[in-house]
């Protein structure tokens, strides 16, 4: 028995077991790879984006399942033949793993990203970050018209601008960082009891078209010390766009750290949920045409930016424009290219304010690798001399920043 036994022929394996072990191979060598990629990933966020230099658009990681159908593709041969082990194969399919872009488990939330910031600076941030979270709930929840917002027994609350600026100055306060805040629906300086830094805001831009259901935002700027007046662009110490949309994201921009980055609301209910997770960074805008021309009344008495606009149909410009500045602007960082121009006239004044708008949004565009210009000049350069003060502004490409320097200026205000 025992010599019949040790001479009889192997029973063959079969064909699925043996696909099935060649896929769970793959398969257990990816998932170890991935945890100790997340392991890794996690240790100081904040510095690793501090110290890259990215040449283009980097997209972080959209918020996506693992691409497994990668490997499904790769294991369909195997019913035809007997896979064979290669460890070409196995390094590549290994190494297209890792590419991967990030998933809502090892994507890095705003806290780990703001980890090597300033304290003071990170809890100032967290404050705005936490406030736009109830904002954009508010938002998506309220019932309005015009006027007013009706809660879900048809009680009349505050307008839905009114109620996104109580929520700011109550998490500023709340947060011990700042000092001084100013609101565009009340533009005067308010002690904050705390210290260390000073924040501009508009709490809710393009409240005028909420009743629409368009996207509409907050836009933020973060200052070091006491005061709002008096201060420059140049001297911001972070800056964010909040768009309320499909999708509920904030557009961070910090000092020290290169690039813009986006931050979305995780809201479906997962392990994450309620959380800010990295989505995407913006390092570079390129040329294109993609334009969102604001104030159009001032093509009237201005000739150049008559001119402008001119140039733009003739070399058929895609016209997308949407009267909210915010996501007018995002787009511009998240296609990469284009131009967004409110340009002002002697009879249509400038619209946008210096501290609440064109400075905070002007520091994430030039951060995020475009241009800003007043017509002559960076609008960062313009010093705030009241929280009243408003200026014409194009965001965008350099080229295109350049040619409304060129067709428009500031020669015509």
């Amino acid at each position: 028995m025992d010599s019949y036994t040790s001479y009889a022929p192997a029973k063959p394996v079969s064909r699925c077991a043996t696909i099935s072990i060649g896929i769970n191979a793959v398969l257990a060598t990816v998932g170890v790879l991935a945890v100790a990629s997340s392991s890794f990933a996690s240790a100081d966020i904040g510095a690793a984006v501090r110290y890259a230099q990215p040449a283009t658009v980097a997209r972080v990681g959209r918020v996506s399942a693992m691409p497994q159908m990668g490997f499904m593709r790769q294991a369909r041969p195997a019913f035809n033949q007997a896979p064979k082990v290669n460890a070409g194969r196995m390094n590549m399919a290994v190494n297209s793993a890792l590419e991967a872009p990030p998933t809502v488990d090892n994507s890095p939330s705003i806290e780990e990203f703001l980890s090597g910031t300033e304290p003071r600076l990170s809890k100032a941030v967290m404050a705005m970050f936490n406030a736009c979270k109830e904002i954009g709930y508010k938002i998506r929840t309220a019932s309005c018209d015009k006027q007013a917002c009706f809660n879900a027994f048809g009680d009349e609350q505050l307008a839905i601008d009114v109620l996104a600026d109580n929520v700011i100055f109550e998490n500023l306060r709340a947060s011990g960082a700042v000092a001084t805040a100013s609101s565009e629906e009340e533009p005067t300086e308010v002690n904050m009891g705390g210290t260390g830094y000073s924040v501009a805001f508009d709490p809710l831009d393009g409240s005028s078209i909420i009743d629409t259901n368009f996207a509409v935002g907050t836009i933020f700027g973060i200052w070091p010390g006491a005061r709002l007046t008096g201060v420059k662009g140049t001297e911001q110490k972070a800056a964010g766009l909040g768009v309320y949309g499909p999708r509920t994201t904030i557009t961070l921009a910090v000092d020290g750290i290169p690039g813009a980055h986006e931050f979305l609301l995780i809201d479906d209910m997962s392990s994450r949920h309620g959380q800010w997770v990295l989505s995407q960074s913006f390092h570079t805008i390129g040329e294109g045409k993609l334009f969102a021309p604001g104030n159009l009344r001032a093509t009237l008495d201005n000739p150049g930016y008559a001119d402008l606009f001119k140039y733009w149909y003739d070399n058929q410009y895609q016209l997308r424009y949407t009267g909210g500045m915010v996501p007018d602007v995002n787009q511009i960082m998240v296609k990469g290219k284009g131009i967004f121009v409110n340009a002002a006239s002697k009879n249509a004044k400038a619209k946008l304010r210096l501290l609440y708008e064109a400075h905070p949004t002007g520091y994430i565009i030039e951060k995020a690798g475009g241009r800003s210009s007043d017509g002559e000049q960076s609008v960062l350069n313009l010093m705030v001399q009241a929280t009243e003060d408003r200026t014409q502004v194009a965001y965008g490409s350099a080229g295109e920043v350049s040619r409304f320097e060129q067709f428009v200026g500031r020669r015509f205000i």
